[in-house]
């Protein structure tokens, strides 16, 4: 059966996560875990809602703070100041280059440098270099992409390697159009322990970064998850986070619109649930 988005009357507002001390007052709930509260709700309380799920997080793991990837993109720059301020004696920030553009460092450091938040800076062009080096040269139908993909594949496993150091968490920063469609790495970028802006379209992660003071250039500029030089996320998926918000929030998008969606969802349904096991 296909997933759709439950319709929302217009004064319905995103309120948070789905977690238990969030519930009160909520009153409407869609097919895909998502809370919604009928009436006007600021940003001021919506920060304050997150800031206290990732504290909550944090505490029921027996985790000491937060380590995150910096990508100098506007999902990755919401979630760094969110950790910030749940946890600002504890937190880290990293910059995972992997042949990644100038321009995209320099937001994560402008970023980092605004908001104080500790980072470390692990290169790692010459570790996927080895690691290209090592693997079989047959170039099959998907080998551009495999090789792609190998960069968040390789970032996950520094996150972790700080987050088992420093017994922190690893924060996520996809959001409800990347999730819902797969449009992430699977064990990649999508290789994390908890997701604060999991439940938000993109124009709502637009108005949160401009509610918390992110850089407006990085709030303008094009979504790309840099894989490769020139790569953004509408071009690669065929579909606008314009028309991803609109199908996820009210369902009222084109035939085409939703056909190209719901396929999306339904092969990449692998990616969004734990491994396949027999059911016997």
């Amino acid at each position: 059966m296909p997933l759709v988005a439950r319709s929302l009357d217009s004064r319905d507002k995103y309120v948070g996560p789905n977690q238990s001390t969030l519930h009160r007052n909520f009153d409407v709930y869609d097919r895909y875990g998502i809370y919604y509260h009928s009436g006007a709700v600021g940003m001021e309380e919506l920060t304050s809602r997150l800031v206290e799920w990732l504290r909550d997080s944090a505490r029921m793991a027996g985790a000491k703070g937060f380590v995150f990837g910096m990508s100098g993109g506007i999902d990755s720059s919401v979630v760094a100041v969110l950790c910030m301020r749940a946890l600002p004696q504890n937190t880290l920030g990293l910059l995972l280059p992997c042949y990644s553009a100038a321009e995209d460092m320099e937001h994560a450091r402008l970023v980092a440098s605004q908001f104080g938040i500790p980072t470390e800076t692990v290169v790692l062009d010459s570790v996927y270099d080895q690691l290209l080096s090592v693997l079989p040269a047959h170039r099959g139908a998907n080998r551009t992409l495999a090789e792609s993909n190998l960069k968040p594949r390789l970032r996950m496993a520094t996150l972790y390697f700080f987050a088992n150091n420093l017994n922190y968490m690893v924060v996520g920063s996809s959001n409800r159009c990347e999730l819902g469609v797969g449009y992430f790495s699977k064990y990649g970028d999508g290789g994390v322990d908890i997701m604060p802006l999991g439940n938000m379209v993109k124009s709502q992660v637009r108005g949160l970064a401009r509610f918390l003071g992110i850089p407006q250039v990085i709030i303008d500029k094009p979504p790309s998850a840099g894989l490769w030089p020139g790569q953004t996320d509408e071009a690669e998926m065929g579909l606008t986070y314009e028309q991803l918000d609109a199908y996820f929030t009210s369902g009222e998008v084109s035939p085409d619109v939703k056909r190209k969606i719901e396929d999306r969802i339904a092969r990449n349904a692998h990616k969004r649930g734990t491994p396949a096991i027999p059911p016997f």
